[in-house]
């Protein structure tokens, strides 16, 4: 099979979706790898390490997307990648298309494109086994962000999260108590701040009170929404509905409430976000101020971390490129269901329930 490995078009994203040593194994195994030229600098990799591995570099991407069968990404593709697409191909990505221009979908209709979505693969538990490693990274990464952001040089009210003696820490409210928001609540306890973890699932909040560091939980009904918000030194927006548009947990009328500087992080702006005032930002601008409170909303969380986050991500990915570029997309799908959950679009089809499958 011929994989393609574009370079990644979006801003302050520095992953790749193939490692070195992915595509030496998928050498090894007859298969041939077109990587263009740079794609993995900002993780690390050099273009004579992928040639080391035996693939071959191309010059553009829209030559990785000509010569592929199977199209590995990491980012949603852009507008002019879109226009790249080879009819019947397979593309992975973490594609989000709930949250998309409706001008991706079009595109992978009309070309009957086999769209992968990394964030909706679904092992049987409910977990999601690709997903999971960029979630424990941006997790990890939301303690230092928000202590940045609570700095008066960064317009921040000018408060530590963990406090000293004699002065109270910070009080961080983490809204879903999935991946993300467990290791976020982790990182913050572990900071010393005070945290308050919310959730629907009893059993969600009863695993994170398990977890070392003291936590208050509480289940997530909007009457206690509000009142958290309200005394919310930073706020955590956690909450998940895979492959589906994130349904809004915390509105306007609520923020307008916050206290003045308070820090807003909406990890889930990547489906839409869950706090009506949030919208898109990026690493190299990304907060604003509305209602008085800081609003961080970066989709690419671990995009700045590429080494790390490509090494993670082509760990969880690597089962299931192998199983596709041994049988074929249709029998990879046909028999790992985990798989088949993360399919967004076939033959011209939307297969997706979450959007809109049957189309």
């Amino acid at each position: 099979m011929n994989i393609g490995v574009p370079r990644e078009r979006r801003a302050d994203e520095n992953r790749v979706g193939l490692t070195p040593a992915g595509a030496q194994l998928l050498a090894a195994d007859g298969h041939h790898c077109y990587v263009e030229k740079g794609a993995g600098l900002g993780a690390g990799f050099s273009d004579d390490d992928f040639v080391k591995a035996g693939a071959t570099i191309v010059y553009s991407g829209e030559e990785a997307y000509g010569r592929a069968d199977l199209v590995l990404k990491v980012a949603r593709p852009t507008a002019d990648e879109l226009s790249w697409f080879r009819p019947g191909q397979t593309v992975m990505a973490f594609w989000h298309l709930a949250a998309a221009s409706p001008d991706n979908l079009d595109a992978l209709l009309r070309l009957k494109v086999t769209a992968i979505a990394y964030e909706t693969i679904q092992a049987d538990d409910g977990s999601l086994p690709v997903l999971m490693p960029m979630s424990q990274i941006a997790g990890r990464m939301c303690a230092s962000i928000a202590a940045g952001l609570l700095r008066n040089d960064r317009g921040g009210k000018g408060i530590l999260l963990g406090g000293v003696p004699g002065v109270p820490p910070a009080e961080v409210i983490i809204l879903g108590a999935g991946v993300v928001g467990t290791y976020a609540a982790r990182a913050f306890a572990g900071l010393g701040a005070a945290v308050y973890v919310l959730d629907k699932e009893l059993t969600r909040l009863e695993k994170v009170a398990a977890l070392d560091g003291k936590f208050v939980t509480m289940v997530s009904h909007s009457f206690n929404v509000r009142k958290v918000v309200r005394f919310a030194d930073v706020l955590i927006g956690a909450v998940l509905a895979p492959g589906a548009r994130t349904p809004i947990v915390v509105t306007q009328e609520m923020v307008r409430e916050m206290k003045p500087r308070s820090i807003i992080l909406d990890v889930a702006i990547d489906q839409g976000g869950c706090v009506e005032t949030s919208r898109p930002t990026s690493h190299r601008n990304p907060s604003f101020i509305t209602e008085n409170v800081i609003h961080y909303c970066v989709p690419n969380m671990p995009g700045v971390l590429g080494r790390t986050a490509t090494h993670a991500l082509n760990n969880a990915t690597w089962p299931y490129t192998q199983l596709i570029t041994a049988l074929g997309v249709d029998a990879a799908v046909a028999q790992s269901q985990p798989l088949a959950r993360g399919v967004m679009t076939h033959g011209g089809k939307v297969i997706s329930r979450a959007i809109g499958g049957g189309r």
